[in-house]
């Protein structure tokens, strides 16, 4: 017999645990979700324990949903039933329970970000009655060694999320990004963050925020925007100062065009990747 329960904050070594057994076989090639990264996760993309469900059969778990809770919404992070237990109704009660709790208590929005590869998933969310709201696209940037361009000398400058929220560039221009590269997404990784930016007399021109490259010297953007119609040269010196210090390849993820334009992207020296595709649906009681 099935049972099914939201957690607490006490349950974060079963939700691990259920992670692991229901997700990891799926993905073979990642590797198991520790208490250490869970946590992080409940800072950095705001997971609630009491948005999260675990599904058991007897002790053992064999369905999950990990939740992220915001004002503006909750995001469906993880669901997953183990491939013992497929096509048995699982994946829909854990949707629909969390959907009657929201209805509640809020917020009725409820969202998911879904590799379009993942063709189960997708069915599952469609038939729960959320629909597409926006595609998100994967970018890579990998220059060829004699792929740079003289840039003018503008004047670049270290900068923080700190900096760019005291100057209002932080606010309603994010609104189209995706879950783990808002503002409070980057606001809670700040400390982690290397930001550069073009600035005039006047006001800053243009600016980037990149996490901490590693060895490998690839770097994660998680945010680019420029003021200015230079046809993107001001955002090329910065990613210039950026391979300057040793970053060679370059993760942009889950960029739609409101939030910078796609053939802007192009001239860059950006490439597509791979597309998830966010559905969205307002909570209600069943």
């Amino acid at each position: 017999m099935t049972a099914y329960r939201f957690c607490r904050t006490d349950d974060i070594a079963l939700l691990v645990d259920a992670v692991n057994h229901c997700w990891l076989p799926y993905v073979p090639d990642e590797q198991p979700l520790t208490p250490v990264a869970f946590k992080r996760s409940i800072r950095d993309l705001q997971v609630w324990c009491s948005s999260c469900m675990v599904a058991f059969s007897g002790s053992d778990p064999i369905g999950v949903l990990i939740g992220a809770k915001r004002p503006s919404g909750t995001l469906v992070h993880t669901i997953a039933v183990h491939p013992d237990h497929v096509r048995q109704g699982h994946g829909r009660h854990l949707l629909t329970s969390l959907g009657s709790k929201l209805a509640i208590l809020g917020p009725p929005r409820i969202v998911a970000e879904v590799p379009d590869t993942r063709d189960a998933a997708c069915g599952l969310f469609s038939a729960c009655g959320f629909v597409q709201d926006a595609l998100l696209t994967d970018y890579v940037l990998q220059p060829e060694e004699d792929d740079r361009q003289e840039t003018p000398d503008w004047f670049v400058f270290p900068v923080t999320v700190d900096d760019l929220a005291a100057n209002g560039l932080m606010g309603e221009a994010h609104a189209h990004l995706c879950w783990e590269r808002s503002v409070e997404a980057l606001t809670a990784r700040k400390t982690e963050l290397t930001g550069l930016a073009v600035a005039s007399d006047e006001r800053i021109e243009a600016f980037l925020l990149c996490a901490n490259g590693g060895e490998d010297g690839e770097g994660e953007i998680v945010s680019l925007r420029s003021f200015v119609d230079d046809d993107g040269a001001r955002l090329r010196q910065l990613l210039s100062r950026l391979r300057a210090r040793g970053m060679r390849r370059f993760r942009f993820s889950k960029v739609q065009p409101a939030e910078i334009p796609t053939e802007l992207l192009r001239m860059l020296g950006f490439r597509p990747a791979g597309t998830h595709v966010r559905y969205a649906a307002t909570a209600r009681s069943n």
